[in-house]
């Protein structure tokens, strides 16, 4: 199913499976496009860094006029009546090389943090929709649950019906089965709420319209395979050392503030340099008497430093550069501690969830054999009546844990890739 299938439908009911759900997370996420639109503006700035260096064209036009009083160089006050005009264009540049050089430098390391923020944002996206694809197959799982368990009371409130009527059951126990049924039926319509706003909720997070019901295609879970059941705490951590987007992204931000720390401290030692060079050319006179045209050439050349704010014993500046410099070196201390944790934290829980899929398995499957020995009973004696009520309250409570435990299962699978920077 493509995202335009989706988005061209409204108000309907339309299948989702985690692959198509994971590609329109990194498509169609409005923070993943905020993200690639930083990393498009990053990459103007370093651009615009770079065309520093070049130098501009002015095309020009020029018209002057004078009449009546001037002062000629001898003193004299003498009525002129003159005019010039002078077409043409200048070819300019100024550079001041410091500063240009290390802002172009700093630029291309923003760039390069951009890139990798857009990456981080996007499995960042990714594993919100797999958590959200997850939750809503469970929540779909719990209304299958929910639908059989009603079926079950359903059943046995018609039996136990049929035998209060040939006097051989208690009403009691008719009553106990009815209000079982009824709870039943309060926990189906709950779960039908709960999948709606699940839907709901994945929906905006691949940025579809909510008013399309999302359902999985994949009505039964089951638990993946993505980790190797061997792989070792340490080699995970490592991994999400080297391959985390979010420290690639801070040590390109690092490496930012040291060119421009540097830019601050060697920049003022570089000259400025500027130039210029004029093609065209002049023509005008006196009024009245014919005009008198013909090329011009200027060319300047300069070579300046700027000392004070801005440039050479500027020690504020240097300060703050220094203290930005810092900032990244601790931010990026914050991040590898925090990345660190968020690998032991998901790989202990895969871990308990790969130990706990064997607990709930074993507990679904003598909870359905417990209800099947209790249907097997013919006797409706108030224990026995009982006993159904509460077969079936843990055969259904099984199968939500074991429902639940692989969806989470599933999830902390996506978490650990995510965590060690491999999703």
């Amino acid at each position: 199913m493509t995202s335009a299938a989706l988005a061209d439908s409204t108000n309907g009911v339309h299948e989702i499976d985690l692959p198509t759900t994971l590609k329109l997370a990194g498509a169609q996420n409005l923070d993943v496009q905020i993200a690639r639109e930083q990393l498009t503006e990053a990459k103007a700035i370093h651009a615009s860094a770079v065309a520093q260096f070049f130098p501009w064209i002015s095309p020009s036009f020029t018209y002057r006029q004078h009449d009546d009083k001037l002062q000629d160089v001898e003193g004299n006050i003498i009525d002129v009546h003159k005019y010039s005009y002078a077409p043409g264009a200048a070819l300019a540049a100024q550079v001041d090389i410091g500063d240009a050089l290390y802002k172009s430098l700093a630029a291309k390391q923003l760039v390069k943090a951009a890139d990798h923020a857009l990456d981080a944002q996007r499995q960042d996206t990714v594993i919100t929709a797999a958590a959200g694809y997850y939750e809503l197959a469970f929540a779909q799982g719990s209304v299958g649950v929910a639908k059989e368990s009603l079926r079950i009371n359903s059943d046995y409130e018609q039996q136990i019906g049929h035998a209060l009527d040939a006097g051989i059951a208690f009403k009691g126990d008719a009553l106990r089965v009815t209000v079982q049924k009824q709870r039943s039926q309060l926990a189906l319509r709950q779960a039908i709420e709960q999948q709606r706003i699940t839907a709901a909720r994945l929906a905006q997070v691949l940025h579809l319209d909510p008013s399309v019901e999302l359902v999985p295609i994949d009505s039964d879970l089951v638990p993946l395979s993505l980790i190797e059941t061997n792989a070792a705490l340490d080699a995970l951590v490592q991994q999400s050392l080297v391959q985390r987007p979010e420290l690639k992204q801070n040590e390109a931000l690092l490496r930012a503030s040291q060119n421009a720390k540097q830019g601050a401290t060697y920049g003022p030692l570089i000259p400025t340099i500027g130039g210029q060079a004029y093609f065209g050319g002049l023509g005008g006179g006196r009024s009245g008497i014919g005009d008198t045209f013909g090329a011009q050439q200027d060319y300047a050349i300069g070579v300046s430093w700027r000392v004070g704010p801005g440039g050479l014993f500027d020690f504020t500046r240097t300060r703050a550069t220094e203290s930005r410099v810092k900032i990244s070196e601790f931010t990026l201390g914050k991040i590898h501690d925090d990345v660190t944790r968020q690998v032991v934290e998901a790989f202990t829980h895969w871990q308990s969830l790969n130990e706990q899929l064997a607990v709930v398995k074993k507990a679904l499957e003598a909870a359905e054999e417990g209800l099947r020995l209790a249907q097997q009973r013919k006797e409706f004696a108030v224990g026995i009546v009982l006993e159904n009520i509460q077969a079936e309250q843990d055969l259904t409570k099984a199968r939500l844990d074991y429902l639940k435990t692989v969806a989470d299962f599933d999830r902390a699978q996506y978490a650990l890739l995510k965590a060690i920077g491999k999703l």
